[in-house]
């Protein structure tokens, strides 16, 4: 499947999507209430077929947290971005799609643990690295005057 199928092909499966062509990969840019659905069907549909989770990111933005998954098909050698915004920086929350690619359990601790980020139906939301109560170090407001970190 050439970028260009690939493109119109990930366009019909919700209208809850925009597929555009990133720097070096095709990118899905999906609101919070539609990303489980549309991960699921990327993983399940044979034509896609998107088996692993090469990476789970999270993003700290001015106004939101963003998550950003590096997904390949292993039948099919191709290679997706998909983006996930959380409403705000409060409270930034998204679904989990540790039940889709079991590895985003740990990618998912690694992001709630250092940025704060919470993953709905993550059945492990424990810290992995930091102990409770240290706070979230990689967040742009994060500071530590213990510790003389300041940001």
């Amino acid at each position: 499947m050439s970028q260009d199928e690939l493109i119109s092909r990930l366009s019909q499966l919700t209208e809850e999507v925009t597929v555009s062509m990133g720097p070096q990969y095709v990118t899905c840019q999906v609101a919070p209430t539609h990303l489980h659905q549309f991960c699921k069907k990327l993983k399940e549909e044979k034509d896609l077929a998107f088996d692993y989770l090469i990476s789970l990111t999270g993003v700290d933005m001015p106004e939101y947290m963003t998550t950003v998954y590096h997904l390949e098909s292993t039948t099919y050698r191709h290679m997706i971005v998909v983006k996930s915004n959380t409403a705000n920086r409060t409270e930034p929350t998204l679904p989990s799609v540790c039940d889709i690619w079991p590895t985003a359990l740990w990618h998912e601790r690694e992001s709630h643990d250092l940025l704060g980020l919470v993953y709905e139906n993550n059945p492990d939301q424990r810290r992995l690295f930091l102990e409770d109560g240290w706070g979230f170090p990689l967040r742009k407001d994060y500071s530590d005057p213990t510790r003389i970190v300041e940001r």
